[in-house]
C-alpha cells in the first residue's frame, strides 16, 4: 500500500533531518497560512458539527467565511484520519472563501481523532486503523458523499447554487473519485493529492467512475509512487481524454508520499504550496 511506502520512506530520513522538519512545522502553524499573494484571508467560523448518515452519526469539522455564501469543499482525509493539521489545513481553505467539511471517514468505529497526535506512523498503528478503515467500500463511500453533500447544501453558509468541490489525500484520492460519479451534477472540481490506488485492474477501479463525472481534475502525484507505478497516470490521462474531463495530472519532482499533509514527516512546503496554488486555480475555473 501507498501508506507502507511512506513509512520506509520516512525510515531513510534520519533521526536529525525529522527532529528538524518537527521544528519547522512548529514555525509553520504558527505563521498566519497564505491564501494568495493578493488575497486577504477571510474571518471565518468553525465548527464541529454531528451528519447523519444511513451508517450512523458522522462526527466532522465544519469551517467557512463568517460572511456570506461560499462553495462547499469535501475534504477527505489520509488514513490517519481527522485530526488537528487536517483543521488547519479546512481553516485555511475556508479563509480563501469556502465552505469546508473535513469529516472523520472512521466515525463507523470511533470519534476524531482515532490517531494520538505523539502516535508513531508505523504497521502497528495502521495494523489498528485497518478494519475501520475496512469499512470504506465503494457503496459506503457514496452513501456518506450523498449524506455529506446534502447537509451542506441546507448551510447558510453554503451557495448551494455553484457547484461543490472536493479533495482527498492519500487513501482520499480514490474516495473523491468515487464521490464526483455518486454526485455528478453537485461535484464541479475534484483533487487528489498523493493519492493511491486511482487506477487499478480491478473491476471496480477508480478511474472506470470517470464516463460518469462532470468535473474538473487535479491529480497531484509523488514522485516516489510514480517510480512505483509509472503507469498510473498514463491510464488516467487516457481515461480523462476519452471521457473528455479536463485533468491536469502532474509528478510533483523531489515530493514523497504525504507530502501535502501539514503534519507529515515528509511534508514538502514547496512543493504544497504549488499544490495548493493549482488547487485553488481548479476551484476558480470549476466552480
Amino acid at each position: 500500500m501507498c501508506d507502507d511506502r511512506t513509512d520506509k520512506d520516512i525510515e531513510l530520513l534520519s533521526r536529525r533531518d525529522v527532529g528538524l522538519a518537527a521544528a519547522s512545522m512548529g514555525v509553520l502553524w504558527a505563521m498566519p497560512q497564505r491564501t494568495s499573494a493578493k488575497a486577504k484571508a477571510r474571518i471565518v467560523v468553525e465548527q464541529d458539527v454531528i451528519i447523519p448518515t444511513p451508517d450512523g452519526q458522522a462526527d466532522c469539522y465544519f469551517v467557512h467565511p463568517a460572511r456570506g455564501k461560499h462553495p462547499a469543499v469535501i475534504v477527505w482525509t489520509d488514513v490517519y484520519g481527522l485530526r488537528p493539521a487536517f483543521r488547519a489545513m479546512g481553516k485555511r481553505l475556508a479563509e480563501a472563501g469556502y465552505a469546508v467539511l473535513v469529516m472523520n471517514p472512521f466515525y463507523r468505529s470511533a470519534k476524531a481523532p482515532v490517531v494520538p497526535a505523539d502516535a508513531p506512523r508505523n504497521a502497528e498503528m495502521r495494523a489498528i486503523i485497518a478494519p475501520m478503515r475496512a469499512l470504506l467500500k465503494p457503496d459506503a463511500i457514496v452513501r456518506d458523499a450523498t449524506a455529506f453533500a446534502e447537509w451542506l447544501d441546507k448551510q447558510k453558509g453554503v451557495d448551494n447554487r455553484r457547484k461543490m468541490a472536493t479533495i482527498g489525500y492519500c487513501m482520499g484520492g480514490p474516495l473523491v473519485m468515487r464521490t464526483a460519479a455518486a454526485l455528478p451534477k453537485r461535484i464541479g472540481a475534484v483533487c487528489s493529492f498523493h493519492g493511491g490506488g486511482l487506477a487499478t485492474d480491478k473491476p471496480d477501479s477508480p478511474h472506470l467512475l470517470i464516463p460518469g463525472t462532470k468535473a474538473r481534475y487535479l491529480i497531484a502525484i509523488a514522485e516516489n509512487d510514480d517510480k512505483a507505478d509509472p503507469l498510473a497516470k498514463s491510464i488516467l490521462q487516457a481515461a480523462f481524454k476519452s471521457a473528455k474531463r479536463p485533468a491536469e495530472i502532474e509528478v510533483y519532482t523531489g515530493a514523497m508520499h504525504g507530502w501535502c499533509t501539514l503534519d507529515s514527516p515528509v511534508y514538502n512546503a514547496t512543493q504544497a504550496e504549488k499544490a495548493w496554488s493549482r488547487m485553488l486555480a481548479l476551484f476558480k475555473a470549476g466552480l
